[in-house]
C-alpha cells in the first residue's frame, strides 16, 4: 500500500513532485505510459472528435492522444512528462483535514465533474454548496471529503490556513498568479484556484505559490475559519451551516449513489450494454458485501476474449481504486450467496496467459485477496501529522502499531495507553470516525472494512490521537415559543414539552421578543435528541424550529481592523436569484456568515455575531426584508457588541426604494457577488431616520392622565413611507392576489403588471379621505385638500422609484433628506395622478413636513407601512421618531458609475480574481 519508511505528508496545496509514484503497469497487452503524477494510467487513442488537453488546456491537432483510463484525463504526447494533476482514484491521499461536502442541486452554468472529468451537461449533477466541487450524482461516492475547512471543531488548534485549491470550473480570462498567462477553459477541467482567496494558477505553476492563504482581497470581510469554533460531532455539515434541505435537494440526494441510497451506480463509460455484434460483454461488479445488499454495483464493458487480470484491473479502475490488480479477484454472485470460485481458478492457469470467456454469470463481487502481512499508513496526528507506514501481520495490535509509530517519530517514553488509534472513514458526505480498542487486530480491520466496500477501504484513513475525553458544548437556538415571557417559563417549557435535562443543558440567552432561546448543551446525544425532536412539536400552534449556532472566537483570533460582513439572503425574493446569491455568497465567504432568512430569521445571525466588536450588514432581499433585520437587530441592540452595524442591501423585491436611494440599483439582474461585495467594502456610511407608529393610540392629558385604553396600542416600524386611502388599497388587492397563487409572483415584471391591473380597476372609485381623516403636523392642524391618498415619506423614493415629493424648489419646505429626523407629507387625487407621477409627468400634492404626526382615522380605512397593508379601524395613529438613527451603506458615485455599463454576464459560481496576494 505504500512505500516503507518515514513519509512527510503531503497538504493538497503542494504538488506532487518528480518521480515519487510510478503509475501501475498493466499486463495486458495495451501500452502504458508512466507520469510523474500518482495514479494515471495512459494509453495511447485515437481521436474521433475535437479534442482539448487538460494540461496545457490547448486543441490536440491530429489524431493521436494519451488519456488516462481512470478519470478520463488526456493529454499531448509533449505534455505527459509535465503534468502534476493527480488522479481521482489518488485524491484521498490529498486531503489535508477531511471536510465533508453539502451537495445540493447544480445550477445552469457549464460546469465539468471533478471526479470523470466529463461535461456536466444533460447529466443528473450535484454542486457542493460551500466550496467549487461539481459531480455527476454517481461519481458523488467517488469523491473524498475534501471541503473547506470553515471552523475549529472541538480540540482543533489551526493557526495557520493554506491554500484550499480546487480544479477546474473557473471563470472565463483568470490568469496564472505565476506567469501570468490564461489558465481557465471552457472546454476542460483545467487549472486550479484557491477557494478562499481567489487566486488562479496552472497546475504545474501553483507549487512555487507560497502555501499560507491571506484570504484575499476580502479578507477584511471573511470571518476566518480560526475565529469560529462549533463541535459538530452528530451534525451534518447541513446542520452546521444550516442549509436548509428543500424538496428537491431531498429527491436528488436519495438518487444519490451513496452508501445510503438504493440505487444502482453505473459508470458513464460503459453504460451501453455489448451485443454479439460487437464483441463485448457487460458485467455487473459490486464492491463488497454492502454494495451487493443494497444492489449497489459498476457496469463494466470488456471483451468477449481478455485476460483475467485485464478484468480485474478494469473493474478496479471503474470503482477509482489505485491497487495492483494481482491483490485482487472477481468471486461470481448470486442472489442465493457468494461462491469462492474466481475467474483465474474457473477459466485458466496462474501464469497469468489464462483467457476469460463467457459465463453463466454476469454479476461478480470484487474481492482482495488474503495477505499475511499489510503496511499500513498511520498519521502521526490529527493535523500537520508525519505518515509512517507500518507493516501490520495476524499479531499486530493496535498498542503494538502506537507503540512502533511512537518509536519512529522519537516518542518512546510515551505511553501509548494515552493515545487511541481512530479510523477516519472520508466520505464525501459525512466524516465517520471510529476508536479502534488497544487489543484490536489491526489486520482483521482492515479486512473486514474491504470485505464491506472497496471504496469505503480506499477512502479510509488511521490517525494516532491522544486520548482525551472532549468537552461538549453544543449551541442549539431554539424560536417558535410564545413571545414576552421569563426565562423561568421558557424553561418550564422547554421541560414540559422537550423534557430537557436541567444538568446537561441550560438557557444561556433569552430573546423574549422573538420566542427565542439559545441553549448550551453539554452532551452530543442530548443536543442531537432536542435539535430533532424540537422540529416535530408545535406551542400554542406554532411550530418550533432549531438550529446549530457557531461560537465566535473574537477575544484573541479575530485579526485587528477586520470587520466581517453578515450577510441575510431571503430565498424566495428574486425568483431563483436569492438561492444563486446565497450559494455564491457561501462559497466567497466563510458559509458560518451567511444566514438564509427563511431558517429562524436574521436573529441566527445576530446572535452568531453578538461579541463582534465591528461588523457590517448585506440584506439581500427587498425593502420588507431590510425592515425585517432593522426591527429584529433595535430589539436587541443593547445585547449585541456593535450596536449600529452599518447595513447594505442587494435589491430583490418589486419596488426597492430603500435600494434606490442608497444606490444599489433598481434590482439585482445578475451581477457578480464578488464585485458587489467589493461595492461593500468601499461604500460609505449615512445615517437614516427610523419612524415608530401607534396605531390605535390615545395622548395624555394635561393633569397627566390618560384618557382610556381599551387594548394596549399596535406599534410597528416604518422606513420608507406610510400610506393611508388608494394608495394602500392598491397594495391591498395586490397582497391578497399573491395570497391566492404564491408560485406567480416570482420576478418584478410579474410584479408590476398585477399592480397596474388593479389600479385600473379602481379608475371608477371615488373617495373623499380628507373628509374622513383629521391631520396634525407638529400639533398644528393642517387643512387637508381634496385627495384620495396619503403618503407619509421618509426617503426620496415611492412606487419603485418615483420622486412624490418633486424636485422644485418651495420656500415653504426645506429639502428632504433621509437623516433631517422630518417626514414628508404628500397628496394623490386617485389612480390616474398615481400613474402620473409613476410616469415623472407629475408630483404629488405637498401638504407639509414635520416630526411628529397624529391623524384621526373617523372609518376604517386600507393603510400600509413599507409595502405592508392592512384596513386599520377608526381611532388614533401617531408617528414619531423611533430613537436613534440606524446607520446604512451608500454604494459610491465613483464604483456605481463603474459598473454602470453594460452588464456583464455574472461569473457567481467561480468568481474571485488573482488578487488574492496582494
Amino acid at each position: 500500500m505504500a512505500d516503507s519508511g518515514r513519509v512527510k505528508h503531503n497538504s493538497p496545496n503542494s504538488s506532487p513532485g518528480p518521480g515519487r509514484k510510478k503509475a501501475q503497469q498493466s499486463p495486458g497487452s495495451k501500452a502504458r505510459y508512466s507520469v510523474n503524477a500518482p495514479g494515471h494510467c495512459f494509453r495511447k487513442v485515437t481521436l474521433t472528435k475535437p479534442t482539448f488537453c487538460h494540461h496545457c488546456s490547448d486543441f490536440i491537432w491530429g489524431i493521436v492522444g494519451f488519456v488516462c483510463e481512470v478519470c478520463n484525463f488526456m493529454s499531448h504526447e509533449k505534455c505527459l512528462k509535465h503534468v502534476r494533476t493527480v488522479c481521482s482514484c489518488m485524491a484521498s491521499t490529498q486531503v489535508w483535514v477531511p471536510v465533508a461536502h453539502c451537495f445540493g442541486p447544480a445550477g445552469q452554468k457549464k460546469r465539468f465533474c471533478c471526479v470523470c472529468r466529463k461535461h456536466l451537461e444533460g447529466s443528473l449533477a450535484l454542486r457542493c454548496e460551500v466550496c467549487e466541487l461539481h459531480v455527476h450524482s454517481d461519481c458523488a461516492p467517488f469523491s473524498v471529503s475534501d471541503c473547506r475547512f470553515c471552523h475549529q471543531d472541538g480540540g482543533q488548534d489551526i493557526d495557520t490556513y493554506q491554500h484550499h485549491w480546487r480544479e477546474g470550473n473557473m471563470s472565463s480570462g483568470a490568469r496564472c498568479e505565476v506567469c501570468r498567462r490564461t489558465c481557465s477553459s471552457s472546454d476542460v477541467l483545467a487549472g486550479v484556484r484557491c477557494e478562499w482567496c481567489g487566486i488562479t494558477a496552472h497546475a504545474s505553476c501553483y507549487i512555487i505559490i507560497p502555501l499560507e492563504c491571506s484570504m484575499g482581497r476580502l479578507r477584511n470581510m471573511i470571518l476566518h475559519p480560526s475565529c469560529v469554533r462549533i463541535c459538530s460531532r452528530n451534525f451534518s455539515k447541513m446542520h452546521c451551516y444550516r442549509i436548509s434541505e428543500n424538496s428537491q435537494h431531498s429527491e436528488m440526494m436519495d438518487n444519490l449513489g451513496d452508501v445510503d441510497t438504493q440505487s444502482p451506480v453505473t459508470s458513464k463509460e460503459t453504460q451501453s450494454t455489448g451485443s454479439p455484434d460487437t464483441g463485448k460483454q457487460t458485467l455487473k461488479v459490486f464492491d463488497g458485501d454492502d454494495a451487493a445488499k443494497r444492489n449497489q454495483f459498476r457496469l463494466v464493458s470488456i471483451p468477449r476474449i481478455i485476460k483475467n487480470e485485464e478484468v480485474v484491473e478494469a473493474s478496479l479502475r471503474a470503482f477509482y481504486i489505485p491497487d495492483e490488480p494481482q491483490d485482487y479477484e472477481l468471486q461470481s454472485y448470486s442472489q442465493q450467496g457468494l461462491f469462492t470460485d474466481d475467474i483465474i481458478n474457473r477459466n485458466g492457469t496462474p501464469d497469468n496467459k489464462s483467457i476469460f470467456k463467457d459465463t453463466v454469470s454476469d454479476s461478480w463481487v470484487l474481492r482482495s485477496k488474503p495477505r499475511e502481512t499489510e503496511v499500513v499508513k498511520i498519521y502521526s496526528g490529527p493535523l500537520k501529522a508525519e505518515v509512517i507506514s507500518v507493516t501490520a501481520g495476524k499479531s499486530s495490535t493496535v498498542d503494538s502499531i502506537i507503540k512502533e509509530v511512537h518509536s519512529r517519530i522519537g516518542k518512546q517514553n510515551e505511553n501509548p495507553a494515552d493515545y487511541n488509534l481512530v479510523e477516519v472513514f472520508m466520505s464525501s458526505k459525512q466524516v465517520q470516525r471510529q476508536v479502534l480498542s488497544g487489543q484490536e487486530i489491526l489486520l482483521d480491520k482492515l479486512q473486514e472494512i474491504r470485505k464491506t466496500s472497496l471504496r469505503q477501504m480506499n477512502q479510509t484513513r488511521f490517525y494516532i490521537e491522544e486520548s482525551r475525553n472532549r468537552v461538549a458544548q453544543v449551541n442549539l437556538l431554539l424560536g417558535g415559543f410564545p413571545t414576552q415571557l421569563e426565562k423561568e417559563e421558557y424553561t418550564r417549557l422547554l421541560s414540559e414539552h422537550l423534557e430537557v435535562k436541567s444538568h446537561l443543558v441550560s438557557i444561556t440567552h433569552a430573546y423574549s421578543e422573538q420566542g427565542a432561546v439559545v441553549l448550551q448543551i453539554s452532551c452530543f446525544s442530548e443536543a442531537e435528541r432536542i435539535y430533532m425532536l424540537a422540529k416535530d412539536i408545535s406551542i400554542s400552534g406554532k411550530q418550533l424550529y432549531s438550529l446549530v449556532i457557531p461560537e465566535i472566537m473574537q477575544q484573541s483570533n479575530l485579526a485587528k481592523g477586520s470587520c466581517p460582513l453578515l450577510v441575510f439572503v431571503n430565498p424566495k425574493s428574486g425568483g431563483l436569484k436569492g438561492r444563486e446569491i446565497l450559494y455564491s455568497f457561501r462559497k466567497l465567504l466563510n458559509p458560518h456568515q451567511v444566514f438564509e432568512l427563511t431558517s429562524g430569521g436574521p436573529l441566527a445571525g445576530l446572535h452568531t455575531f453578538k461579541d463582534v466588536p465591528h461588523f457590517r450588514i448585506l440584506v439581500c432581499g427587498g425593502d420588507g426584508t431590510v425592515g425585517w433585520v432593522l426591527g429584529v437587530l433595535e430589539s436587541i441592540r443593547h445585547k449585541i457588541a456593535c450596536p449600529e452595524p452599518a447595513i447594505s442591501i442587494i435589491p430583490l423585491g418589486t419596488g426597492n426604494d430603500l435600494a434606490r436611494v442608497l444606490r444599489w440599483g433598481t434590482g439585482y439582474s445578475g451581477e457578480d457577488p464578488y464585485n458587489i461585495l467589493l461595492s461593500v467594502d468601499e461604500a460609505e456610511e449615512v445615517q437614516m431616520d427610523r419612524w415608530t407608529i401607534l396605531l390605535d393610540a390615545q395622548e395624555m392629558t394635561e393633569d397627566g392622565k390618560e384618557n382610556g385604553f381599551l387594548e394596549p396600542p399596535k406599534i410597528v416600524h416604518m422606513n420608507n413611507y406610510f400610506g393611508l386611502g388608494i394608495d394602500a388599497e392598491l397594495s391591498l388587492d395586490f397582497h391578497h392576489a399573491r395570497e391566492e397563487d404564491p408560485d406567480k409572483f416570482n420576478s418584478r415584471f410579474h410584479n408590476k403588471g398585477v399592480y397596474v391591473k388593479v389600479g385600473l380597476q379602481k379608475l371608477s372609485h371615488t373617495r373623499n379621505l380628507h373628509k374622513d381623516i383629521r391631520l396634525q403636523v407638529d400639533r398644528q392642524e393642517v387643512e387637508l385638500p381634496s385627495i384620495e391618498g396619503l403618503i407619509f415619506l421618509n426617503i426620496p423614493s415611492w412606487g419603485s422609484g418615483a420622486d412624490l415629493w418633486g424636485s422644485d424648489s418651495d420656500s415653504r419646505f426645506g429639502r428632504p433628506r433621509i437623516d433631517d429626523g422630518m417626514l414628508e407629507v404628500v397628496g394623490v387625487t386617485g389612480v390616474v395622478h398615481m400613474g402620473q407621477v409613476q410616469s415623472g409627468l407629475r408630483s404629488g400634492i405637498r401638504i407639509a413636513q414635520g416630526s411628529y404626526i397624529r391623524i384621526t382615522v373617523n372609518k376604517p380605512i386600507p393603510v400600509q407601512v413599507d409595502g405592508e397593508p392592512w384596513i386599520q379601524s377608526p381611532g388614533q395613529i401617531i408617528i414619531s421618531a423611533a430613537g436613534p438613527k440606524v446607520c446604512m451603506l451608500r454604494k459610491s458615485k465613483a464604483k456605481q458609475k463603474k459598473q454602470s455599463g453594460s452588464l456583464k454576464e455574472s461569473r457567481s459560481d467561480s468568481p474571485a480574481p488573482s488578487d488574492g496576494g496582494q
